[in-house]
């Protein structure tokens, strides 16, 4: 029987899990994140979470997480919307308490491998992976291996100045709700129906979300981006825009070859999340 492995997405909202058996994700389920609570009580919260799946019998645990990490030592060195997740030793935790191997990741960095491994960038040895939602966030992929660099740092483009601010305030969530006052969501609906304030919302964030991709292809020339994220769901409506702004990439070549994909995969964080359990043994961190 091929084993089972736990994935679980922790975020400030939500703890949500699934088991990988045979290649599909099982029995996802989520439970909301007790954020304003102590670090004692949200570990005891992850720890009864995960005893509901003890049943599987599942080989190891991975994990990804909205933060910075101590890869090596499974150490979560920060998390903004909990308050008191700073400087928490997950691994060693979950270790003590089940016996089991644990891994723990960024978020956006298990979404880079989970896509690699499950889903649209298993061709390609060399990809990023971007992560369009409230927030924006990235992963990397190179020679089929994921590369978290120190703290699984790498990869975070988002935090990059870019015009008045980063690339994160123009290349997300927040650059609808800051400049249009509105939900992606409901812009994409009014988009839809031809309504020209929300086509040319969309028409400027592609490019934005161009210029961001144009810093990817100088800094790593990979073969495919992947996007994901709940707002990867629009890109009809900033495709034309995105790819107009990238004609200025100085390498045609370069520009030529590159795939842009949309991630297929509904539970991106948690296939991200059960990958590093399956790829551990031969990821870079460094």
């Amino acid at each position: 029987m091929e084993k089972a492995i736990l994935g679980l997405d922790i975020g400030g909202t939500g703890i949500k899990g699934g088991i990988l058996i045979k290649g599909h994700l099982e029995d996802i389920r989520s439970i909301p994140t007790p954020a304003l609570e102590s670090k004692e009580f949200i570990l005891e919260t992850i720890a009864s979470f995960i005893e509901t799946y003890l049943h599987y019998d599942f080989v190891g645990i991975g994990i990804g997480i909205p933060g910075l990490v101590d890869t090596q030592e499974g150490i979560v060195l920060g998390l903004a919307n909990i308050p008191s997740f700073q400087h928490v030793e997950l691994k060693k935790f979950l270790t003590t308490r089940f016996l089991k191997p644990v891994f723990v990741n960024n978020d956006a960095n298990c979404f880079a491998i989970g896509v690699h491994k499950y889903g649209v960038g298993k061709p390609f040895k060399n990809l990023v992976g971007i992560t369009l939602g409230t927030g924006t966030g990235g992963g990397i992929v190179i020679n089929g291996h994921l590369y978290s660099g120190l703290f699984s740092a790498a990869g975070e483009w988002c935090s990059a100045p870019y015009l008045d601010y980063n690339y994160e305030y123009y290349c997300s969530g927040k650059f609808f709700q800051n400049f249009y006052h509105s939900k992606p969501k409901a812009l994409a609906k009014l988009a839809l129906a031809g309504d020209p304030i929300a086509l040319q919302a969309f028409d400027e964030f592609g490019q934005h979300l161009g210029e961001l991709f144009k810093m990817i292809m100088y800094s790593l020339a990979p073969e495919a981006i992947v996007l994901g994220g709940s707002i990867r769901k629009t890109y009809p409506l900033f495709k034309k825009s995105l790819l107009k702004t990238l004609e200025t990439f100085a390498y045609p070549s370069v520009l030529g070859n590159l795939k842009i994909l949309i991630s297929e995969l509904d539970e991106t964080a948690i296939h991200g999340a059960v990958a590093l359990v399956d790829v551990e043994e031969d990821m870079v961190t460094a």
